[in-house]
């Protein structure tokens, strides 16, 4: 039960089945998230993304928003050139936003998230556990033709000691 992929389709399964006559959740706030966007920045530089290209959809007949997302990482420091992937599966709870994210490494994450309109940005944050690492994505919307994004890390022991460990600028692809 602990494999990503597992988990995802069953909890896909249970969302769909939850909703199933239920009217779609509303996701104005979220629909300028929607579309293709690649790496602006994308310089190489050690620890920076040589190339990556990310994409919202609406699934589910439009209860849960997918994200998708791919990153290059160029040899630095004597280890070798590496791809990232992963997804995130976006839906509502209530009045709640939730989502669950996977990666080709393993890590597996439930975020609290939210939309607030006048920093314009949209946040994921990980709950916070004893002993473990907390995280939190911000998306901020720049332009309907730009967001930067921001990922940040807190150790264990200190859930609100953040500190950047990615930051990019986004491109809708036209």
């Amino acid at each position: 039960m602990k494999s990503p992929i597992r988990r995802f389709i069953l909890t896909a399964l249970f969302l769909a089945a939850c909703r199933l006559h239920a009217a779609a959740p509303n996701w104005d706030d979220w629909k300028p998230l929607l579309g293709s966007w690649t790496a602006a920045d994308s310089s190489g530089a050690p620890g920076k993304a040589s190339a990556g290209l990310c994409s919202f959809s609406l699934d589910l007949q439009e209860h849960v928003m997918v994200r998708k997302n791919h990153a290059e990482y160029p040899a630095a420091d004597g280890r070798p050139a590496t791809a990232h992937d992963d997804f995130m599966i976006i839906f509502q709870r209530g009045t709640a936003v939730r989502a669950f994210y996977y990666d080709s490494e393993g890590h597996e994450i439930d975020y609290a998230a939210s939309w607030n309109e006048r920093s314009r940005t949209w946040q994921f944050l990980s709950d916070a556990f004893n002993g473990a690492p907390r995280y939190r994505l911000i998306y901020t919307l720049v332009s309907p033709q730009e967001l930067k994004l921001k990922f940040e890390i807190a150790p264990p022991g200190k859930p609100e000691d953040f500190k950047t460990y990615i930051e990019a600028s986004l491109q809708r692809k036209r």
